[in-house]
């Protein structure tokens, strides 16, 4: 298959000193620590009739991309039991991060077929694994290309999650691409990963706060102007209209009111969830029952841990502090 041809990838390769690579297409990338409501976040805008925007789809592992993907392809096909679980604990660790690659793509609307089809065109036209960052950010682009054409969306987007911080190489790859980056509390965000995933999430205060931290400040030193845009959870729940109306103008789109009724429509992600731990919550009305989670969840000890290592920042984004830090312990 000539993915030119079907599945254009709108590439403009500059083959200067430094080998980059420049796509001409203009995606919706949104970013955010884990459990700060970017899966929300694509929902809504995924609501708009003029965008089609999935979940996040890791793409930095494994080292060898493409025939890893097809052969996981294959392998679901045929019910391997190497993949028959959802997490690395139960699932060969060989094949998870291929077979969280396939799922996360069904979650998006592709299925595996579709997958198959781009990887092996993909690998064809540039004779690689898709190893390169290069060769994975256009697959990535070759996905949300096939999704925009296959439901008519003027534009795509998909979740660049914690990779946030890495945003000038993204907008370097994708000039006009406009990033969304969502913050939440980053005490709330220590007692959801305490609570909701302890599997994989953060397992003390420390190293949350330090996380959420990088996460949050980071993009900042090196978003494209104009093209990048903060926004707070609790703002997004409590203050839907504004806040979607804000988004909606930093990406050049007209209100609908579609927004403000995410869960009343149909999204891949709600079809084909496959473990997702937030899609449930997402496809529920706006709540803020969630706001201020961290006072009954956390202990005041780890209340003031977060906040000796992290208050300034959240003073900054206008969350108040439970204590003055001269009252805080240690």
């Amino acid at each position: 298959m000539n993915i030119s041809k079907t599945l254009p990838v709108h590439a403009d390769r500059d083959r200067g000193p430094s080998s980059s690579l420049t796509l001409t297409t203009n995606p919706i990338l949104l970013g955010g620590e884990n459990r700060s409501g970017t899966t929300l976040l694509s929902i809504l805008l995924d609501s708009h009739p003029d965008l089609v925007v999935g979940p996040e789809i890791d793409f930095t592992e494994p080292v060898n991309l493409g025939p890893h993907i097809l052969a996981v392809c294959d392998m679901m096909d045929l019910g391997d039991p190497r993949l028959a679980g959802k997490t690395k604990d139960t699932v060969d660790p060989e094949w998870f991060d291929g077979g969280h690659f396939v799922v996360q793509c069904e979650r998006f609307g592709l299925d595996r077929d579709n997958v198959r089809s781009v990887v092996t065109g993909l690998m064809a036209e540039r004779g690689t694994d898709l190893s390169t960052l290069e060769d994975r950010c256009l697959l990535i682009n070759a996905i949300g290309e096939f999704r925009r054409e296959q439901t008519g969306a003027r534009r795509w987007g998909l979740k660049l999650q914690r990779r946030i911080q890495d945003i000038g190489t993204y907008a370097a790859i994708w000039p006009h691409a406009h990033f969304i980056h969502i913050i939440r509390d980053g005490r709330d965000l220590t007692a959801s990963h305490f609570k909701t995933v302890p599997d994989w999430g953060y397992r003390t205060v420390a190293e949350a706060a330090h996380g959420w931290l990088d996460v949050v400040t980071r993009p900042r030193q090196a978003a494209p102007d104009g093209r990048y845009l903060e926004v707070r959870y609790e703002d997004l729940v409590t203050r839907p209209r504004e806040t979607i109306e804000r988004m909606l103008d930093h990406l050049g789109l007209p209100w609908k009111e579609a927004v403000l009724h995410h869960a009343e429509h149909a999204h891949a992600l709600f079809d084909n969830p496959w473990g997702h731990p937030a899609a449930e919550a997402a496809g529920k009305p706006l709540y803020t029952g969630r706001n201020g989670r961290y006072l009954e969840d956390l202990t005041p000890e780890e209340i003031d841990e977060f906040e000796r290592i992290a208050g300034k920042e959240l003073e900054q984004l206008g969350y108040e502090l439970s204590r003055p830090a001269s009252r805080r312990t240690g």
